[in-house]
């Protein structure tokens, strides 16, 4: 992770910054209280760090990527800004009131041993947000038609609800809340399937270079030959049927909120 995130740290705040719905919705499945501290785990260049900061929380970022770190201490030098990964967090026991983790998750090298280790440095009664898609998700995702081997590649490294579910109740967490999230025309973080509704956003070079998927997972022939097609059917109405074959109501991401405290009710909800 941190070879591939050193790869595209360069110029990647100019495509991936904060959204302000996601940072709102974020804030809001956290409950976060005046005083109490928080920690964004894989946090990047700190775009979400930084925006929940804005809104008066105490927030340190944790990120195994040296150049993502640099460029976090660039954009806000008062934050305390950590290196260290999901699975060893360089943090005491009970550390933190609650924890965010955008689009991350997939990136874990033990998801089991992720989970206990922010069991460990939560107080009792913390929360956890976390920001992700699952495999199911993105099977529906138009993008599977004309990358199929990036999306395959895609897909595999993604945890599915039943194993996040099966690593948190092991680690004696609970997640209270599944709330799906549908792709906006205004979305400002321009992560994966940010070109839903706008395929066109997907010729821009910087866009790629901003998405592990294009910059690292994703071969060079079938990317220019996938780019090339898109084009053709955005030309005429090939691209509408297209993605009319992938509508679907499973929700593009998801947020997950996750208890440390007894059995908890779980709520659905959709966005």
């Amino acid at each position: 992770m941190e070879a591939k995130y050193d790869k595209i740290g360069t110029g990647y705040n100019s495509t991936r910054q904060a959204d302000p719905y996601l940072t709102d919705r974020i804030f809001s499945l956290l409950r976060p209280q005046n005083g109490k501290r928080y920690l964004d785990i894989g946090c990047g260049t700190g775009n979400y760090t930084n925006a929940l900061a804005n809104k008066g929380l105490h927030f340190i970022g944790v990120e195994p990527s040296e150049k993502m770190l640099n460029e976090a201490k660039l954009q806000n030098p008062s934050i305390t800004w950590l290196s260290g990964t999901a699975e060893h967090i360089p943090a005491d026991d009970q550390a933190f009131d609650g924890i965010i983790a955008t689009l991350t998750i997939h990136h874990w090298t033990d998801i089991k041993k992720a989970f206990a280790e922010l069991n460990r440095i939560l107080t009792d009664n913390g929360r956890i947000v976390i920001f992700t898609s699952t495999p199911e998700q993105m099977k529906g995702y138009w993008l599977n038609h004309y990358f199929p081997k990036m999306l395959y590649a895609s897909i595999v490294q993604m945890p599915s609800l039943d194993t996040i579910q099966k690593a948190t109740d092991e680690a004696k967490l609970k997640i209270s809340g599944i709330e799906k999230y549908f792709i906006k025309d205004d979305l400002q973080d321009c992560f994966l399937y940010v070109g839903k509704n706008k395929p066109e956003c997907y010729f821009d070079e910087q866009i790629r270079h901003g998405i592990s998927s294009f910059s690292s997972l994703a071969n060079i022939d079938e990317v220019k030959q996938g780019l090339t097609k898109l084009r053709k059917d955005i030309g005429s109405s090939e691209f509408e049927q297209i993605k009319k074959q992938y509508d679907n109501n499973s929700g593009d991401y998801l947020f997950l909120t996750i208890d440390k405290k007894g059995s908890a009710s779980i709520s659905v909800c959709t966005i």
